[in-house]
């Protein structure tokens, strides 16, 4: 899906991944595998071995079964979001996607600068096998980056695709239970992805201490409970709320509010909808976070049913910069074991 064309945000993240099976011949990805040259040496030297785990391990995936016999120190992402997961566990992904796209001429990479990442990747640049908007991966500076492990979680890839990676290196899909590309919760996506570096227990850990912020968070703020809230942002001159199974929807109800599981409906499997006027009272809630970057939010100021809503009117609207400023919206959209405890803590104070 193309992002609007005045953000430069990410709640539309996922593109569909249409990939051909004639896009690349098997002959060479082989041949790629063994390429020398390593476009990630060229940004920061030699990848980091990959922390302690496991080994061997079996990892059970939409796809089949994978099995990683050691611990890997080439690793790739091929989900939005899938590197944050990787980085909390200890090792630097060589390869990633580039989710939100860089203001032009700006450098480093916006992703490996959020607050919640810029430390961990400290001074390594990995290499984009993959933008925002693309049809799919890029197979050919996949194979290039000699990957042992490629991760494909929180990733909409087809079995084409994925057999096309696989022949790469050893590939984790997402999650076996997952009906919908996304819709899985992000416990079980870094859960997911620590077995696959042999690491479920630090993985299992990790949630855990999140999972006490979030309660934490509900203790702190009882009155949550009795109030509906929805998260939604400005997507083609609508308001686009997001459901209650989306990673945003998910860290709204996680601190305590209700969600309005009518939109789910409405939005049939898609981790968001776009309102026709008549619906707008599926957003008149007791709270709404709004996800925008500058443009988006004076946008959506100016829109009269928007404004006419009795929520905006009483001021029960918390306006969240996506990529721009803090960058909570990103932080949520992320939804990472990295992310997640500063949009926690961002969240419930915007709510103030």
């Amino acid at each position: 899906m193309l992002l609007h064309r005045t953000s430069v945000t990410n709640p539309w993240a996922r593109s569909a991944v249409a990939v051909s099976a004639a896009a690349l011949g098997v002959g060479l990805l082989a041949g790629c595998g063994s390429d020398p040259a390593d476009p990630a040496e060229k940004k920061g030297g030699d990848a980091p071995a990959a922390a302690a785990g496991t080994f061997p391990v079996a990892v059970e995936h939409a796809f089949g079964s994978t099995k990683i016999t050691k611990a890997p120190q080439r690793v790739v992402s091929v989900g939005y979001t899938d590197e944050q997961a990787i980085l909390a566990l200890g090792v630097k992904p060589v390869g990633m996607v580039d989710q939100y796209p860089n203001p032009p001429g700006t450098s480093p990479d916006i992703n490996t600068q959020w607050p919640w990442t810029k430390e961990k990747w400290g001074d390594t640049r990995p290499e984009v096998v993959m933008n925002n908007g693309d049809a799919g991966p890029n197979f050919e500076k996949i194979a290039a980056l000699r990957p042992d492990l490629i991760v494909a979680v929180y990733s909409e890839i087809d079995q084409a695709a994925y057999d096309k990676l696989s022949k790469i290196a050893p590939t984790v899909g997402r999650t076996k239970a997952e009906k919908e590309p996304f819709s899985a919760p992000w416990q079980d996506n870094a859960v997911h992805i620590a077995k696959a570096l042999g690491q479920e227990s630090k993985g299992t850990e990790l949630v855990k201490g999140i999972q006490d912020k979030l309660d934490a968070a509900r203790k702190a703020h009882p009155e949550f409970a009795d109030r509906t809230a929805v998260a939604l942002s400005w997507y083609k001159d609508s308001v686009a709320p997001f459901t209650t199974t989306d990673v945003r929807g998910r860290l709204v109800t996680g601190i305590g509010y209700k969600g309005q599981t009518e939109i789910d409906k409405i939005a049939d499997g898609k981790f968001y909808t776009t309102l026709s006027p008549e619906r707008m009272d599926l957003v008149d809630v007791d709270r709404i976070f709004v996800i925008a970057d500058k443009a988006d939010q004076e946008a959506l100021k100016k829109f009269e049913l928007f404004t006419n809503l009795d929520a905006v009117k009483n001021g029960k609207v918390s306006y969240l910069l996506d990529s721009e400023g803090p960058a909570v919206g990103a932080a949520m959209s992320q939804g990472t074991l990295l992310s997640l405890p500063y949009a926690i803590d961002e969240l419930v104070k915007s709510a103030g």
